[in-house]
């Protein structure tokens, strides 16, 4: 779906998404997928230049989910060290905590797309995780990517509700 990354769509962002997951038999990944495509979406709200304009996609293959925003700023985004009295700046953190796998594919001076992966295995299976063509930490894109290496050389960080 194509949109504003204005707060007030990010809600309805996560209605849709939240609706093709049940359809899907999904119900117990929307939480997560929710809670990072919020933080995708806030990114783009945020930081991205020149328009607020993105892409959002959700993709089902085999037993991965793959949720990506891709915005028309080529700037790559960062994960930032925030202090512990901050109230932003832990979104990529986030989306690392909660997801399988995430990364970066930059479209050259077209923008970027962040992804994140989550496991889709429903209860009706019960064969082990295969594995599958984008479900390594390398992303379905084989381009820029943060590994669960990268995350754990960053120093210890928490978040605080309230």
């Amino acid at each position: 779906m194509e949109l504003q990354a204005l707060p007030s769509r990010i809600g309805q962002v996560r209605r849709i998404i939240s609706a093709q997951l049940r359809y899907w038999h999904l119900d117990p990944l929307i939480d997560q997928a929710a809670l990072g495509v919020t933080e995708l979406l806030t990114n783009v709200h945020r930081h991205a230049q020149p328009d607020k304009s993105c892409t959002v996609d959700i993709e089902l293959l085999l037993d991965r989910l793959t949720v990506s925003v891709h915005d028309h700023d080529p700037r790559l985004p960062t994960v930032n060290e925030a202090d512990s009295f901050a109230t932003s700046g832990r979104g990529l953190a986030l989306i690392a905590a909660v997801s399988e796998s995430w990364g970066v594919r930059p479209i050259g001076s077209a923008g970027k797309a962040v992804w994140f992966t989550l496991p889709a295995v429903t209860g009706a299976s019960t064969l082990p995780p295969l594995a599958v063509y984008g479900s390594t930490t390398d992303g379905p894109f084989g381009a820029v990517t943060i590994t669960p290496d990268d995350i754990a050389a960053l120093p210890a960080r928490s978040a605080v509700v309230g």
